[in-house]
């Protein structure tokens, strides 16, 4: 092998490190899973952040070298990919930190547990980096499979056996739309990778075939992130899979999903970026109205955030249809905003319920507020900021996107998503509600007893109020990652 061919498999694998590190680590716990038992398997968690940790460090570290393009240009660890791999991986790390007291209360295999977070979160970092369909695709399933398995691992529960079900049937469904679609993107350009799609649709326009191939990918992807009308899943799926397992989709999964969008979309259909941002722009309108109206008539908090969740896919939305710098870097700002305050919200949710018992009613948080300060300042924090109340991280995310959407012409839009942002107000001041004027008879453990779930909801309520406070310097990242593609 010639230095120069050494050179190029070194770039390669460097290209690939962070899903690769996260990816071994997997297969390490997977393996280690055999020979450990009891409260040894402790260790496999730990295991689990010390890889994640690792993977985050090492995006962090390449975030300062030059844009890399591997494995024939099919995968690139450029900016955007980087900024995803942090975002997912952080993402991660804080709901395997979530995951050690939670394991310790519920009846769910540890090291299944752990390898299927471990290999669905490389499946997303590869998901982020992916320049070619193929890629996309193989990648995304590495995601969705472990996230099928990862919603019923609760056997003894109906719900969670129903959630995994659905997910499962109406995941492969989506599936086919986009392996179709990436078909008949190759009839129309002869390749599955989007700079020679982004090339052949500048220079022969989009075409018939290109047109019903971005149709099909638009199904695909709008299954993925919770769009109206392919966001029917969400709910059921969030209610009947374990709350950390929730957590963990609501993050990840979402924000991957949205990159491998926001790729595809903009780097290979840019050119004709006409031709869909209309489609999105009613989609942005329906999915923030429909998930909005609906959870205001939740009952359940876990319920109303899926909800929540279809709305500010809705919101984040905005920044793609804006089809502009300042809307992609407020796109990528907004992911990693909502999924902070979302995973905190989740992890509170956690908190709260007793060994064996749920606590997901909006009655279960009546006088959290006085009995546990900490945790019911946690939970406002969250509620605020995902209502979009200033100085928390939701009132930045949401302030980049209406000023994207406004600068691009997009009035109107923005005019909707100020209403709906008035109407979840209701539903997000309800839990706080609760907490601060309603006494409750239902007993709370005290938050002693479960310091990792603690740990990380201050974090995440830290987070959210420092990205708030502070927003230019995430901002700026988002803005030069969105800016490395082209």
């Amino acid at each position: 092998m010639t230095p120069a061919d050494f050179a190029v498999v070194a770039g390669n694998w460097q290209a690939a490190l962070p899903a690769l590190i996260v990816a071994a680590t997997g297969l390490v716990v997977m393996t280690l899973d055999l020979f450990l038992r009891g409260s040894d398997r402790d260790a496999l968690c730990v295991l689990g952040i010390g890889g994640l940790a690792v993977a985050l460090a090492g995006a962090v570290f390449m975030w300062q070298g030059s844009a890399a393009a591997a494995f024939g240009n099919t995968l690139r660890a450029d900016h955007y990919a980087l900024f995803f791999a942090v975002v997912i991986t952080a993402g991660s790390l804080l709901t395997l930190l979530l995951s050690v007291d939670y394991l310790r209360r519920q009846p769910i295999p540890s090291g299944e547990y752990l390898t299927l977070v471990l290999l669905s979160t490389s499946g997303m970092v590869f998901l982020a980096a992916a320049n070619d369909l193929i890629v996309l695709f193989l990648a995304l399933e590495i995601m969705s499979v472990a996230a099928y398995v990862l919603a019923g691992l609760l056997r003894h529960e109906v719900r969670s056996t129903e959630a995994a079900l659905k997910y499962f049937l109406l995941g492969a469904f989506a599936t086919g739309f986009l392996l179709y679609g990436i078909a008949f993107f190759y009839a129309a350009t002869g390749s599955t990778q989007l700079d020679v799609i982004a090339d052949a649709i500048r220079h022969r326009g989009l075409g018939p075939y290109g047109l019903i191939g971005m149709a099909l990918l638009l199904v695909g992807f709008g299954f993925k992130v919770a769009l109206i009308p392919f966001h029917v899943w969400t709910p059921d799926v969030y209610e009947g899979s374990p709350t950390v397992v929730t957590a963990f989709m609501a993050v990840g999964v979402k924000a991957a999903a949205f990159a491998a969008f926001a790729r595809v979309f903009t780097s290979g259909l840019g050119a004709v970026a006409g031709s869909w941002s209309g489609v999105l722009w009613v989609l942005a309108a329906l999915t923030m109205t429909v998930g909005n109206v609906t959870a205001v008539a939740q009952r359940s908090v876990k319920r109303m955030l899926a909800y929540s969740s279809i709305a500010h896919a809705g919101y984040a939305l905005m920044g793609l249809v804006a089809a502009s710098r300042d809307g992609g870097a407020a796109l990528l700002f907004y992911l990693a905003v909502y999924g902070l305050m979302t995973l905190g919200a989740f992890a509170v949710l956690i908190a709260i319920a007793r060994r064996g018992e749920y606590a997901e009613e909006y009655a279960d948080f009546a006088g959290l507020g006085f009995r546990h300060p900490v945790l019911g300042a946690a939970m406002t924090v969250f509620m605020l900021s995902l209502a979009g109340f200033p100085p928390f991280a939701g009132f930045a995310g949401k302030f980049y996107l209406f000023s994207a959407a406004v600068s691009a012409g997009y009035v109107g839009l923005v005019v909707i998503a100020v209403l709906n942002s008035l109407v979840s107000v209701y539903y997000y001041l309800g839990v706080i509600v609760q907490m601060y004027m309603n006494d409750g008879a239902r007993p709370f453990e005290a938050p002693s007893a479960q310091p990792y779930v603690v740990a990380t909801i201050l974090v995440a309520a830290v987070g959210t109020i420092v990205m708030g406070l502070l927003p230019s310097g995430p901002m700026e990242a988002a803005r030069v990652a969105f800016l490395s593609l082209g």
